[in-house]
């Protein structure tokens, strides 16, 4: 059993999850709990290079098939780990996730520069969700691998396609199909769009507003009627709205 917070192990896993830099100079992330860890193996392909696991917590039996690298740690380094008040007892070293983006995406989910890891986690665990084809994250948005990130996705990250891009990127993706921005104030209402032809929905950040960048990109700005005196919707309630309206209009729900 691991039971020093110097072991290399436990030092990697440590610096992994408390830097993006960390993980993109290892080109390697930190994924904590039995089920994003199942979902990296089994959905995402990804073998891990090893797994920590207090055997006090965790019953690692539905993981030993899936890999040999089980290494039996005490609930003290596990807790020196973590990122949670509450640690799940086991976490995994994988590398990091290559993206994988369709050729012809139906609809296209651009985030621009959002900075809440707590909204980014939601709208990747609302967009897959939703059915939607690929995720692009601008830059200026916080890193996706992000422990709260991770945790507010729940598993997301490997049932999407996801990229980080920049603009350039994603307007040669996109190609010459609408792109929506959402907006408080717009030129159309969201349930008036046709959401069923090939297109992309832009979500931008509550407290900074849309960039330059995505104002030039857009075609037109959709909003979503709201009552009197009501500022704003979070980003992440309002693309949940934008996203299931497409689904519903493409029969998908």
């Amino acid at each position: 059993m691991i039971t020093s917070v110097q072991n290399e192990r436990v030092k990697l896993a440590n610096a992994l999850i408390t830097g993006a830099k960390n993980r993109r100079k290892e080109d390697k992330i930190a994924l904590e709990g039995v089920r994003l860890i199942h979902d990296a193996i089994e959905r995402g392909g990804y073998t891990p290079d090893y797994i920590l696991y207090d055997p006090q917590q965790v019953n690692v039996q539905a993981l030993q098939p899936l890999t040999n690298q089980l290494f039996e740690a005490s609930a003290e380094v596990i807790k020196h780990v973590s990122a949670t008040e509450q640690p799940q007892g086991i976490i995994g070293i994988f590398p990091m996730p290559t993206a994988k983006l369709p050729a012809n995406p139906r609809q296209t989910l651009i985030l621009d520069h959002l900075r809440d890891p707590g909204n980014l986690g939601t709208i990747l665990r609302t967009a897959a969700g939703a059915g939607v084809d690929a995720v692009l994250l601008s830059p200026g948005c916080v890193d996706l691998y992000n422990d709260k990130v991770l945790r507010g996705g729940m598993g997301a990250h490997f049932r999407l396609s996801i990229a980080e891009r920049s603009w350039q990127d994603i307007r040669d993706y996109v190609g010459d199909a609408p792109v929506y921005l959402a907006e408080m104030v717009g030129d159309v209402a969201y349930d008036v769009v046709d959401w069923t032809v090939q297109h992309a929905l832009i979500i931008g950040s509550e407290a900074d507003g849309a960039s330059p960048e995505a104002e030039a990109m857009a075609t037109a700005r959709v909003y979503i009627p709201m009552a009197s005196e009501t500022e704003s919707l979070n980003a992440a309630v309002a693309a949940g709205v934008l996203m299931f309206e497409a689904a519903r209009q493409r029969g998908r729900l």
